[in-house]
C-alpha cells in the first residue's frame, strides 16, 4: 500500500522554496541597486577624472607641448577619450616614430613617446635646424647649440644628403658625439668625398658609402696615436694618419717651389 502524504505536510516545503526564491530575487535587485549607485557615485567623484598626465621619452619637445597636442586636460573624464585617437594625433609629428597612450591606475594617463634619433644639424637661414634619422628637419625653439651631433655644410643635393644621413644613423652614438662638423667636398674622382672635423682636433677625410663602417673604428684608431699630435686621418681607402705639421710644411714647400718657378726667367 502506497504511503499517502498529507498536503499539510508539504506546505512548509513550499513556503521554504518560496522564501528562498524571494530572497534570491531580493539579493539580485539589491546587487543591481548597489552597483548602479556605486557607478553613479564614481562618475560624480574625482576618481573618474584625470588627475595626472605624465610623458616619457620626450626630448625634441617638452612634456607640456606633448600634453597640449594630446588635448587631454586635468579634471576631464578618464573615459571621455579614446587612447588610439590621442596616439594618432601625436604620431602626426614628423619627429615622432611611435606613441602610446594608456590609462594608469584610477586617475592617471601616461603618454609614451619614441622620437626619431637626432643625427646632426644644418644651417637654414636664421639658425640651425635639427636633422633626424628619417631625413626630416625640424626647427627648434630658440637657438640651438649643437652638443650632440655634427653640423652638416654644403649638402644641397638631396641624394647625397640622404645617403649621408643613412650613414650617420648607423654610427655608434659615442662616435657621433665626437664629430663637430661635416663638409661636402666632392672631387672629380669621387662625388661622395667629405671632410670631417672632430671635437678632439683631428680631421678625417672619408667617403660617404663607407663612412659609418670605418668611423665606428675611430676610437680605436686615435687610441694608437700620440694624444698631443693632431692631424688628418684618411679613411677613403685604408687608414692613414698625417700630422698637421707635416701637411702644412708640405704645403708651404710646394708654394715656395711654385713662387720660385714663377720668378725663374
Amino acid at each position: 500500500m502506497e504511503k499517502v502524504i498529507d498536503i499539510e505536510d508539504r506546505i512548509p516545503t513550499f513556503k521554504e522554496r518560496r522564501r528562498r526564491r524571494t530572497n534570491k530575487k531580493f539579493s539580485i535587485l539589491l546587487f543591481l541597486f548597489v552597483t548602479t549607485l556605486l557607478i553613479v557615485l564614481y562618475f560624480q567623484s574625482s576618481y573618474s577624472q584625470i588627475q595626472s598626465i605624465t610623458v616619457s621619452g620626450a626630448s625634441l619637445l617638452s612634456d607640456e607641448q606633448y600634453i597640449e597636442q594630446s588635448t587631454l586636460q586635468l579634471g576631464e573624464s578618464m573615459w571621455g577619450f579614446r587612447e588610439n585617437k590621442v596616439t594618432e594625433m601625436i604620431e602626426q609629428n614628423d619627429w615622432v616614430e611611435s606613441a602610446k597612450v594608456k590609462r594608469t591606475w584610477l586617475t592617471g594617463v601616461e603618454i609614451q613617446i619614441k622620437e626619431y634619433k637626432k643625427v646632426g644639424y644644418e644651417e637654414n637661414g636664421e639658425g640651425l635646424h635639427i636633422i633626424l634619422e628619417n631625413g626630416k628637419t625640424i626647427e627648434p625653439e630658440g637657438q640651438v647649440v649643437p652638443i650632440d651631433g655634427p653640423i652638416l655644410s654644403g649638402f644641397n643635393k638631396e641624394k647625397i644628403r640622404v645617403r649621408l644621413i643613412k650613414e650617420l644613423k648607423n654610427l655608434d652614438s659615442e662616435v657621433l658625439l665626437t664629430i663637430s662638423q661635416i663638409n661636402y667636398k666632392p672631387t672629380e674622382n669621387d662625388p661622395y668625398s667629405i671632410q670631417v672635423f672632430m671635437n678632439d682636433g683631428n680631421e678625417v677625410q672619408a667617403i660617404i658609402p663607407s663612412f659609418s663602417e670605418k668611423m665606428n673604428f675611430y676610437p680605436s684608431i686615435v687610441s694608437q696615436l700620440e694624444p698631443d699630435i693632431k692631424g688628418i686621418i684618411d679613411l677613403e681607402v685604408g687608414s692613414f694618419f698625417q700630422p698637421y705639421k707635416e701637411v702644412y710644411n708640405n704645403v708651404v714647400e710646394e708654394e715656395a717651389v711654385e713662387v720660385e718657378e714663377e720668378q725663374t726667367p
